[in-house]
């Protein structure tokens, strides 16, 4: 299976890798043509665009940073991945982008005779790197059907939700439970120093229980140690979240949580910590506890 990949960040250059682990032809290309070369050593052909990159490609996985991102990418008269896609092609889209232009962009493939799958992803760089990602799709049964072989290398759960657009739906839920997941931790995790605890062993106490979590397992040593290595930026989660507040405010729901989150975070990326791990939360409620930095 030839698959082109086009967006090779935290997320997509690992994908990338693990397609051509699974075997597949891969081509990639990145806005930044630098990012190609190490996929280029492990096998990946080179494309100079995303039309270029689409010829001839069974799928062609897109994975961006924000809305107006993808569908450039995707949509663009010139150089995008329609104007190099045959009838009968597959676009499958694993940005996280505001559910009605992923049923815009469905729409303008589907009138080419190109099938879609938004397929939103969760799991971090790491269930990037080891193919763990869950994987949340929308599309039709039969492009969802086209899709699977190719996301089964990438993740360990793929459902599909529903029609174009449902995946997006999905990962705006996951975020804004993520959100509220973070912001939790990092207050618990709080109150067990400020209250006289090893934050460590109530971890450890704890993470068998009701709250065991995602979060909880990979994210509360960063909080302890006050040390945040990459797994998924501040700045994206808040694009993120502004995505699911404006579909909850087109749906008629307040979400106070997530709104708070979201102020949080603009606090983080106005101090310059946007380009950290989320779990960088904990800095605004260490602040707020006048906890010092450093390990708990």
């Amino acid at each position: 299976m030839r698959v082109a990949v086009i967006g090779l960040g935290t997320m997509g250059a690992p994908m990338a890798a693990n397609l051509l682990k699974g075997g597949c032809r891969v081509v990639v290309h990145n806005r930044t043509r630098t990012r190609e070369e190490s996929l280029a050593l492990q096998g990946a052909e080179r494309a100079a665009s995303p039309r270029e990159a689409a010829r001839g490609a069974d799928a062609v996985i897109t994975c961006v940073a924000d809305t107006p991102d993808a569908e450039q990418v995707i949509l663009d008269r010139e150089s995008g991945v329609l104007a190099g896609c045959g009838r009968g092609g597959l676009v499958i889209d694993c940005s996280t982008i505001a559910p009605a232009a992923a049923r815009r962009i469905a729409e303008r493939l589907a009138a080419a005779g190109v099938g879609f799958v938004d397929a939103p992803v969760s799991g971090g760089s790491e269930g990037a790197q080891r193919a763990t990602l869950a994987i949340m799709c929308g599309g039709s049964e039969e492009d969802f059907r086209r899709a699977s072989p190719v996301l089964a290398k990438l993740g360990k759960s793929v459902v599909h939700v529903g029609p174009a657009g449902c995946g997006q739906i999905a990962k705006a839920v996951n975020q804004v439970v993520i959100a509220g997941t973070y912001q939790a931790l990092a207050e618990g995790l709080c109150l067990a120093k400020k209250a006289g605890a090893d934050p460590a062993r109530v971890v450890a106490a704890i993470e068998s229980g009701a709250a065991q979590s995602w979060v909880l397992a990979n994210r509360s040593r960063h909080m302890r140690e006050d040390r945040y290595p990459l797994g998924f930026r501040v700045r994206l989660h808040r694009k993120d979240l502004a995505i699911a507040l404006r579909t909850a405010r087109e749906a008629g729901l307040p979400m106070p949580v997530a709104s708070y989150v979201a102020t949080v975070e603009d606090g983080l990326i106005a101090l310059g910590h946007g380009d950290e791990d989320m779990s960088a939360i904990a800095r605004a409620v260490r602040r707020a506890g006048a906890i010092a930095d450093g390990p708990m």
